[in-house]
């Protein structure tokens, strides 16, 4: 058997981060997809972090919110790696808060392009190469917000909510060609940005988990690789909650 190639789009922040680590932890070839506002050298600045780090992981310039750059993405990987992709990890994703009565279009569509449309275009790309493979694995990332819903983010979590219904709906066309499609709905985890935030906000964030800490980016990331694995095949269209206890359902 070849080596499996995962593309994890969002690859460069926090939770993309350890996902991409523990996809190569598992023995995967790993692109991580950036696009950081065309920041090619900070993608660089990364991937070398990474590999002073223990770990190769290749990065791929690509534009969610636009077709034609995931396409261009899409035929970078496979030129990198001389194969297509055998898992795809919908990651990427972006928050512009505010209150619906005050939220904008822009507001609103710019997180349902990001977070939803984004899921189109790059799924879109690499579902029939794995439905010819006979293998796939598609993991996209919600959250608990779409879940619990959210004051100030009716868009964020609009789009996220449609993440599994999208996953739920495509599960079920691919399921007898090997092809699994699962949703992961991380509550708040202490990634860098997280981390950033007053400590008293975060503190009273804290006393609404139930396990009394947030979660790790490590946890988020061996979810996603079990789910990526070849021992994965008979769990599709569920929706993995790791939140602390934060929302049950």
């Amino acid at each position: 058997m070849s080596q499996r190639i995962a593309l994890v789009t969002g690859g460069t922040g926090g939770i993309g981060t350890a996902i991409c680590r523990a996809l190569a932890d598992a023995g995967m070839t790993v692109v991580a997809g950036y696009n950081a506002g065309g920041n090619h050298d900070k993608a660089k600045a990364w991937q070398e972090q990474q590999r002073q780090e223990g770990y190769e992981i290749l990065v791929a310039y690509g534009d969610v919110t636009d077709e034609a750059s995931c396409a261009a993405c899409i035929k970078n990987i496979e030129e990198m790696t001389g194969d297509t992709i055998d898992v795809l990890v919908n990651n990427a994703g972006i928050t512009r808060d505010g209150t619906f009565r005050k939220m904008t279009w822009d507001q609103w569509n710019q997180v349902l392009t990001a977070n939803l449309d984004s899921m189109f275009h790059m799924t879109r790309l690499v579902i029939n190469p794995m439905l010819e493979k006979n293998f796939g694995r598609i993991i996209n990332i919600s959250s608990v917000n779409a879940q619990k819903g959210q004051f100030g983010q009716c868009n964020y979590s609009a789009a996220k909510a449609g993440i599994h219904g999208f996953t739920k709906a495509l599960a079920q066309e691919v399921a007898a060609k090997g092809v699994t499609v699962n949703t992961v709905s991380p509550g708040y985890v202490l990634t860098p940005m997280v981390a950033k935030i007053p400590q008293d906000v975060l503190d009273k964030i804290i006393k609404q988990i139930p396990v009394g800490r947030l979660g790790k980016p490590e946890e988020i990331g061996k979810a996603v690789a079990y789910l990526a694995s070849d021992d994965c095949g008979y769990v599709t269209g569920s929706d993995f909650s790791i939140n602390g206890g934060q929302h049950m359902s």
